[in-house]
């Protein structure tokens, strides 16, 4: 649409092109090619993991990391309410259920002191196994989310996974080029999972990416997403395996856009800077920084409390903005699902939340008439 001022979308400057065209002069476009490794080589040291296994998609990461940490069917496994609906999809995937915990009212993170009191006062162990006490179901797993590339207090999530023996698979698919503690974001539990969809940081239209320092858990991520093949010419399979592999024409697009990654976050600090700093005398607030983070500000969300008035002013006037994502415990499919909430935070974001645009490629003038736009708006 002519003059509109989108969301968030693909910054396609470096080498996206010429890396695509070495993929179609030399004809290696499918599942085998030399950008699938050397993109998952690049993305490991990038985000500091000893392995790194590319699949199609965040929301396939997410199911293969689950299912390789051991979640079966019944299983429970932790996850925050505020999140994009892949997080608890992928847990569905596996048979399992949430235990949804409500989110904190300045970070937007998961209330860690809300989960451990649910654990204190829920659960109990036996064999080395977390129990619901209500049901006598094991509680295998917590899935923290770095929601909009904020952090969670991994140390006291690491803390409580350790003390009630539970997997930490991270949902890190908003936080590339996130930190906690000097510690990038999909480093802290046994696997990590980011997404590379077009409205992301960085992206290859598609994709997404498991991380661990697990060799192990590396190569049974690799088996599976690879429909489990087990023979290099012919075609026997040893388990149930997956067609998530990345193909090489999009891992090519991957390289090149990792190798902007430092451009990218230098401009979403501007973005995040600039909203901030002229917004700040409005009747609105900010999501807060997770203190000892370094979040990589992939969406700048604001709440206010005209919120559905302000989108419909902006959008009539070409600016593209979104509501946050319903919480999950108001889904009909989730409904039914354990919530753990005092405050019920999650709602209170999300009916007053609205992004505005911030791709990595926005100019001064669009932002400068984004916010004059949201003043104008009160006045």
């Amino acid at each position: 649409m002519e003059n509109l001022i989108p969301l968030s979308v693909p910054n396609l400057s470096g080498n996206e092109w010429k890396y695509i065209k070495e993929c179609l002069d030399t004809n290696w476009v499918s599942s085998v090619g030399s950008f699938v490794d050397k993109f998952e080589k690049d993305f490991a040291e990038y985000v500091g993991a000893k392995y790194a296994v590319s699949v199609v998609n965040g929301t396939a990461a997410l199911h293969m990391a689950l299912q390789i940490a051991g979640v079966e069917q019944n299983d429970y496994v932790i996850a925050p309410n505020i999140t994009f609906i892949a997080s608890i999809n992928a847990i569905k995937y596996c048979y399992a259920f949430p235990i949804l915990i409500d989110v904190l009212s300045d970070t937007w993170q998961m209330d860690v002191d809300l989960l451990e009191d649910f654990l204190k006062n829920n659960t109990y162990q036996e064999n080395d196994t977390c129990y619901l006490k209500e049901n006598k179901r094991r509680i295998k797993a917590i899935m923290p989310v770095h929601v909009l590339g904020n952090m969670c207090e991994m140390d006291k999530i690491m803390q409580l996974a350790e003390q009630y023996k539970l997997s930490v698979i991270e949902d890190s698919t908003e936080a590339l080029g996130s930190f906690y503690k000097n510690q990038h974001a999909g480093t802290f539990g046994k696997m990590g999972c980011f997404s590379f969809n077009g409205n992301k940081i960085m992206t290859t239209g598609g994709g997404g990416m498991i991380v661990t320092n697990d060799e192990k858990l590396a190569k049974r991520a690799k088996h599976l997403t690879t429909q489990a093949k087990s023979d290099s010419f012919e075609y026997i399979h040893d388990d149930v395996g997956y067609n998530y592999r990345l193909v090489n024409i999009l891992a090519a697009m991957g390289v090149a856009q990792l190798e902007q990654m430092p451009d990218f976050l230098k401009r979403k600090k501007e973005i995040h800077q600039y909203y901030t700093e002229n917004l700040k005398n409005l009747p609105l607030s900010f999501q807060k920084d997770t203190e000892n983070s370094k979040p990589n500000y992939w969406l700048f969300t604001i709440c206010i409390e005209k919120q559905k008035e302000l989108m419909t002013y902006l959008i009539e006037r070409k600016i593209q903005v979104r509501p946050f994502w319903r919480p999950m415990n108001m889904l009909d499919m989730f409904k039914n699902d354990i919530y753990v909430s005092k405050e019920d935070n999650a709602f209170k974001i999300y009916e007053k939340s609205v992004s505005l645009p911030c791709s990595t490629n926005i100019t001064d003038q669009e932002l400068e008439k984004v916010v004059q736009t949201v003043r104008n708006f009160y006045q």
